[in-house]
């Protein structure tokens, strides 16, 4: 028998979770098995099984997959002195939505996340954790804080009701959007839309109830 190189199992790996992008398109969460994807990669039941212990690990390791780069920005903005907080949101946001549109995989993930993934008791544990993303949520606060260090939002500025309205918008549009992403161009309209939402959060910026 041949051992397999770290290289070979880094591609059997990236084999499986493109048959589980295709099948979890196709099927739905709920209904895909472990099986379905091994078939579709063309593997059998004991390689993934040798990377994955259930679907919810595989499940994970999709979106995790896809949101790295995302995740890796981010960080990296955090990570250091922020000059101007209102524009880093912008581009932040920006970036999210292109990269939504425009790259196939970041699509087909967010379908899957939005509309693939039925409300069942088997799912409902994991699509919660996925859609929680508690430190992001974080890391977008530290930026809204930064602003009101800087004077750029009120002192008085409700960070957390801030950063949900910037959260709600960019997650509507793209749930909104993948239903029907022929009704209009997400990614050319997506600088005037990100340039309503910046406007209104600065204008006229939700406050702490006194």
């Amino acid at each position: 028998m041949v051992r397999k190189t770290k290289e070979d199992t880094q591609q059997t790996y990236e084999a499986l979770l493109n048959a589980a992008e295709q099948v979890f398109c196709e099927k739905g969460v709920s209904k895909t098995t472990l099986n379905d994807v091994a078939v579709a990669a063309g593997m059998t039941r004991g390689a993934i099984y040798w990377h994955f212990k259930d679907k919810k690990e595989l499940f994970h390791a999709l979106c995790d997959r896809a949101f790295l780069p995302m995740e890796t920005l981010l960080t990296e903005i955090t990570s250091s002195s922020i000059d101007d907080p209102i524009a880093t949101i912008r581009r932040l946001n920006l970036h999210f939505l292109r990269q939504v549109t425009i790259n196939p995989r970041q699509t087909k993930v967010f379908d899957i996340i939005f509309h693939r993934c039925e409300k069942t008791a088997e799912m409902q544990s994991f699509i919660q954790e996925r859609e929680s993303r508690a430190e992001c949520i974080d890391k977008i606060a530290e930026i809204f804080k930064a602003a009101v260090a800087k004077g750029a939002l009120p002192a008085n500025t409700d960070i957390a009701i801030a950063v949900q309205i910037n959260h709600g918008l960019l997650v509507g549009l793209v749930h909104e959007w993948l239903i029907d992403p022929s009704a209009y161009d997400l990614s050319a309209h997506a600088e005037t839309m990100i340039d309503v939402l910046m406007a209104g959060l600065v204008t006229r910026p939700p406050l702490l109830k006194s």
